[in-house]
């Protein structure tokens, strides 16, 4: 068995990087090679001793020795998760390569020693300028003489044959080579292409999971597959126009909306991360049968789906009409993925706001936001994370309305969703607003039309006007009030709810977060939570007095949702400890990763593991999540952090009931341990 070193760079995400090595794991296990992985850090000597190859993933700059080693060729994270057997094909050439080299070698060599045409052409030459020579200085006799002009003839004819063969032998390896670049050229017309595009809300997991299962699935039915992944950190493995040019179809797997205008006139075919990731190869299918043609219109978004003639299935994947769930799923999703770097930066900033107000003004730093201290850190630091947290309502309203109607429903949904923030309905009221300003403006640009000398004045004057003004009499004079009663009756029943009622939602919140770790569900109780928290802030912004029980009211949910959420990957890595014959030796090299992304609140971070066995992880990890939230209430805890994970726990009055917030979390973690170790069945160790 081959020992490989997979060494990752630390440039890499631990998400990718986990996913990546998951992937090289599950390549290696059918060809009998034992892989470590290295993520960040120096690759040194002494630990390569016992390698038989190495693959470097990333940038990396080696030194001469390791070099001399290992002539490793740098792959990139793209590669490793969608290519998995190349990259470890690279790794298992080197050794291969070095014997044909020296083979060639040795074959040269022996072919120089039996066949020394050109020494005796050599040797002959000489021989010749010899008998010249002796016959000049010497004066031998003519037939001397003829003999050696008859030898020199005889040489030269042999040289010719010799160079003749040469000659022919050279076109023949051309025409050869000329034969296998048809072929390869042959083999790439007949490769057929298929393009997509994967993203989700966060960007983490579900967005390069999707795009490998329709690569996996491309191949499997004949297909090349690139897959563009608009991720985290931006797009990445871009289509170019070529590859747009060259596709027979492209594939949209897409929980939020993705733009389309580099695709009119293309086949397109939308689904969700969810289905690529369980069914890859039915989703293709369906994309080969029932891709319908996009054509230039308003709105260019994947939530907008201008065919007629679709199938029930294809309605079902494919269809955004304002009616169906998908699409209403697909268009809040937009914004909350939108919305959430406002609410991170916003709410953390606001933390660090009060932990340098502690740290400057002892216990009155809890109420920073107070003039009298004007100009310090922790104020300026405060003032910072409110101008972030107060623009992520309109931000949530005006990408809703985007998905819907494209950049045309921006003005109408940001305006709304401001107006939400300020009178009161915050961001129930801006979901509300958000919606209907989409599909105001786009019922409006379907419907109105203008002679062509006037055309030009409905994206720039027309909609934006009579959209603005229409959603924002809307707010004033009917959603807005009525919303806002409810905002109230919200905050004062979960402000009544205690002990075992509390517990109750903590339940139910914490079940949530670890349902589908990221998805749909998850989001609905992030959302909520963070819902909660921007009404306390804009409250505290106001210096309105609060009681303990209405602030804790505002802030426990996020409390239970966030420590329910750092639950599933932290209970991975202490069940990988504790029941290591549950897991594979690379599960547990992951579980690792698991571990730091746990600590950061990325749930995420579990998804490899439930999506190997699903039956047995998830509920072990709802268990879990379940009880961490119904304790996080029960101890009447509240955060004051919409995200952070550990790291929140450090800054001076972030957390209400510090001790019993960090019990609880260990308490769900050690329960779901124990379930996976339960319900997980041993695996065979090497």
């Amino acid at each position: 068995m081959k020992n490989i070193l997979i060494y990752i760079s630390s440039k890499v995400g631990m998400a990718q990087a986990q996913l990546a090595f998951l992937n090289l794991q599950r390549i290696a296990q059918s060809t009998e090679q034992n892989l470590t992985l290295q993520h960040g850090g120096s690759i040194r000597v002494n630990e390569l001793a016992d390698k038989d190859g190495l693959v470097v993933i990333g940038e990396y700059e080696f030194d001469d020795d390791i070099a001399k080693i290992f002539a490793s060729k740098q792959q990139t994270i793209e590669d490793a998760i969608n290519e998995p057997e190349m990259v470890l094909a690279q790794a298992n050439s080197w050794g291969a390569e070095e014997e044909k080299t020296e083979e060639k070698t040795a074959v040269t060599e022996e072919t120089s020693i039996d066949t020394p045409v050109k020494e005796e052409t050599i040797a002959n030459k000489k021989v010749t300028e010899s008998n010249k020579e002796k016959a000049d200085k010497a004066d031998i006799t003519e037939e001397e003489t003829v003999n050696s002009k008859e030898q020199t003839v005889a040489n030269e004819e042999e040289n010719s044959v010799t160079n003749e063969d040469i000659s022919l032998d050279n076109e023949e390896q051309q025409v050869i080579n000329s034969e296998k670049t048809n072929v390869t050229e042959e083999t790439t017309e007949n490769n057929k292409l298929i393009v997509g595009i994967t993203s989700c809300p966060t960007g983490i997991a579900h967005t390069f999971m999707a795009a490998e299962a329709l690569e996996l699935a491309g191949k499997e039915l004949g297909y090349t597959v690139k897959i563009e992944t608009q991720g985290s950190v931006g797009a990445q493995n871009t289509l170019t126009d070529e590859n747009i040019a060259q596709a027979e179809c492209v594939i949209i797997s897409a929980d939020v909306g993705v733009e389309l205008e580099r695709f009119v006139g293309k086949k397109i075919y939308t689904t969700n991360t969810k289905s690529a990731i369980n069914d890859g190869v039915e989703v293709v299918k369906n994309a080969l049968a029932h891709a319908t043609v996009h054509e230039e219109s308003a709105s260019n978004t994947a939530t907008q789906n201008n065919s007629a003639e679709k199938t029930e299935q294809t309605k079902q994947d494919n269809s955004s009409s304002p009616s169906t769930l998908s699409g209403i799923y697909k268009d809040l999703m937009t914004g909350v993925s939108h919305m959430l770097p406002f609410v991170v930066a916003g709410g953390l900033l606001i933390a660090l706001g009060f932990a340098f107000g502690s740290f400057e003004f002892g216990e009155n730093g809890i109420h920073i936001y107070k003039p009298e201290y004007a100009g310090s850190l922790g104020q300026i630091l405060f003032n910072i994370g409110k101008a972030s947290f107060a623009l992520f309502v309109p931000i949530l309203a005006g990408y809703i309305a985007y998905s819907i109607a494209g950049r045309a429903g921006l003005a109408a949904g940001m305006v709304g969703g401001y107006m939400a923030s300020e009178g009161g309905s915050g961001f129930l009221g801006a979901i509300i607003i958000g919606f209907i300003a989409g599909y105001l403006v786009s019922w409006m640009t379907k419907n109105i039309k203008l002679s062509k000398s006037f055309a030009g004045l409905m994206p720039v004057l027309i909609i934006p006007l009579f959209s603005v003004t229409i959603v924002g009499l809307l707010m004033h004079f009917v959603i807005g009030e009525p919303v806002t009663e409810i905002n109230q009756y919200l905050t004062a029943w979960l402000g009544s709810m205690k002990g075992a009622n509390a517990a109750i939602l903590g339940l139910i919140l914490g079940g949530m977060m670890a349902f589908d770790m990221g998805g749909p569900v998850n989001k609905a109780a992030y959302v909520f939570a963070t819902g909660l928290l921007s009404e306390y802030q804009k409250l505290m912004d106001a210096g309105t007095a609060l009681s303990d029980v209405s602030a804790l009211a505002m802030t426990s949910p996020m409390a239970a949702v966030m420590a329910a959420g750092m639950t599933p990957p932290l209970a991975i890595f202490v069940a990988s400890l504790l029941f290591k014959n549950r897991f594979l030796e690379e599960e547990r090299e992951a579980a690792k990763s698991a571990a730091v992304l746990g600590l950061s609140f990325i749930t995420e971070g579990a998804i490899p593991f439930a999506a190997r066995d699903p039956f047995r992880v998830i509920p072990a990890l709802m268990a879990g999540s379940a009880v961490t939230g119904a304790l996080s209430m029960f101890f009447s805890c509240g955060l004051k952090a919409p995200h952070g994970g550990i790291f929140v726990l450090f800054i001076p009055n972030a957390v209400s009931n510090l001790a019993m917030y960090v019990i609880a979390i260990l308490v769900g973690t050690g329960i779901t341990a124990l379930l996976l170790g339960m319900f997980k069945k041993p695996v065979a160790v090497n």
